[in-house]
């Protein structure tokens, strides 16, 4: 019975690495065709506060050139935003912490906070040197629908008939 029940694991566990496996190909993850970057209608406004533009460091830059979708980076004089607009499920949507961590900060994580919109943020503190901020992310949809991790709208995303586009907000403010 003990050799029955262990063949029973073996196929279940075969059947879903198979099944990992293919996932993101179910959908096309490539990106697909998206309106060229400065066709996207970025936001004029975040949390109410008015957004000005700044142009994407050279990191951004090459990052950008594989994104499936499109970054822009803006600052409303207070905050540091970075808007993503993304038009299919991928895994090139990281999240705020693998970005900082892969290029040196320390990251600690903090309680999630609502948004003016009332949806829930995942927080974070990044530390390198004497340089401390606290960054918030969100993805949406324009459905009304938020997750405030990246790896939960990947696989809601994946399997979603709904489509997109999203849009995720990456928020950064300085910290004394």
């Amino acid at each position: 019975m003990a050799g029955v029940r262990q063949w029973v694991m073996i196929a279940v566990i075969f059947i879903a690495a198979v099944f990992a496996g293919i996932a993101p190909f179910l959908k096309n993850t490539a990106g697909g065709t998206t309106p060229s970057g400065d066709q996207v209608r970025w936001p004029s406004h975040y949390e109410g506060r008015p957004l000005t533009e700044l142009p994407l460091s050279k990191r951004e830059e090459a990052f950008v050139r594989n994104f499936p979708g499109h970054v822009a980076r803006f600052t409303d004089g207070r905050r540091e935003v970075i808007i993503r607009r993304v038009d299919a499920p991928t895994r090139r949507l990281h999240s705020a912490a693998d970005c900082l961590r892969a290029i040196g900060y320390d990251m600690t994580p903090l309680p999630a906070r609502t948004d003016a919109t009332g949806m829930v943020m995942s927080c974070m503190r990044a530390k390198r040197g004497n340089e401390i901020l606290e960054v918030c992310e969100i993805i949406r949809d324009g459905k009304g629908a938020s997750w405030p991790d990246v790896s939960q709208w990947y696989w809601s995303a994946l399997f979603s008939t709904q489509g997109g586009p999203w849009w995720s907000y990456s928020v950064a403010e300085a910290r004394p």
